[in-house]
């Protein structure tokens, strides 16, 4: 047994002490690892394996951020489109010192805007029975919120992590591609990567059943017209797909993958946000380089994907517990990257 396998066998049963389920896989240069743990909950549920489903959370987001590159180097949009341009007629949208949101903004978490969408907190504190809290983000209602959302900050000035961001944003890319957001990513990233078991709409009989943090079953979110922000489902051989494409270049995808990346707006000296991706580095921890990464968590799921193109190395970390799964999955890429030689 090589030490990558022992490696990611260690933590998925690490990750399962407090969780129902856990799959992990690792990718360092060719090899890819697989090891999972716990179960698929249920009685009599199997273990989960590379092809079981998950919630992934804001992981999808790394998704949205590809299809706008795609729709971008086809000039279908431009990063520097306003947003209401893309919205339907009517549409207010806050502006801030003479700045307006532009699908850059939102992709990058700069647009100024709220983290949840107007009156959702007040909802989640009305209703604290509602495992849903989401289900309510129709079009309709966001728009409504948008018109009345005050900007923190002027466009483009700072980070600022929003999941109402990049919501309107695949909500805004949909509009403007004339379709629904499921078919956009369909099309413009799971098709060309072969992702054939990542969408909105999943078979629920591979699907592995969420749990609270406290192990107690809970149903599905449904993000409505904010699923551009968590709504996708996926499995591990599906994510290790997507990590090999920002790895290797993207094959058909490799301009869009590469302006993910090469877009940034630094957080601070070691941190940046870019298209999609969060990212830290160079720091004495990356010997360097610069890491990206991306966490999800729905009510039952959460979700972890990191990259190293330097290193070529990469982690995918699923539970069906609504725990944080990404200080694990964090460790064990530091010591795929000490494998790899990179420490």
């Amino acid at each position: 047994m090589t030490d990558l396998d022992v490696l990611v066998r260690r933590t998925a049963q690490r990750l399962t002490r407090r969780r129902v389920g856990a799959v992990v896989a690792a990718v360092a240069g060719d090899a890819t690892v697989v090891h999972a743990a716990g179960s698929t909950g249920g009685p009599a549920a199997p273990v989960p394996d590379a092809r079981t489903l998950f919630e992934i959370g804001s992981v999808t987001k790394a998704f949205t951020a590809l299809t706008l590159a795609r729709l971008s180097l086809a000039s279908t949009v431009d990063l520097d489109e306003p947003l209401r341009d893309l919205l339907p007629p009517g549409s207010r949208v806050p502006s801030r010192d003479g700045a307006e949101i532009t699908l850059r903004h939102l992709a990058t978490h700069t647009a100024g805007l709220p983290r949840l969408p107007a009156g959702l907190l007040r909802r989640a504190l009305t209703h604290p029975g509602d495992p849903d809290p989401y289900r309510g983000c129709t079009v309709d209602a966001l728009l409504a919120g948008l018109a009345r959302t005050r900007l923190r900050a002027r466009p483009g000035r700072r980070v600022r992590y929003s999941n109402l961001g990049m919501g309107l944003l695949g909500l805004a890319l949909a509009r403007r591609a004339g379709t629904t957001y499921a078919a956009l990513v369909a099309d413009a990233v799971c098709r060309p990567l072969a992702l054939a078991d990542t969408g909105v709409t999943v078979d629920t009989r591979r699907l592995a059943e969420g749990h609270t943090a406290r192990r107690r079953p809970t149903p599905r979110w449904d993000l409505a017209d904010l699923v551009g922000a968590g709504g996708l489902c996926s499995t591990a051989a599906d994510l290790v797909v997507l990590l090999r494409a920002h790895l290797s270049g993207g094959g058909e995808l490799a301009e869009a993958v590469a302006l993910c990346q090469r877009v940034e707006h630094r957080i601070d000296r070691s941190r940046a946000a870019h298209l999609g991706w969060l990212s830290h580095g160079p720091a004495p921890a990356t010997d360097g380089r610069r890491q990206f990464w991306h966490s999800g968590a729905t009510g039952g799921y959460a979700a972890y994907l990191a990259f190293d193109p330097e290193a070529g190395t990469g982690v995918v970390a699923l539970t069906n517990t609504g725990r944080p799964v990404h200080r694990a999955a964090a460790e064990l890429h530091n010591r795929l990257t000490a494998i790899a030689g990179f420490r």
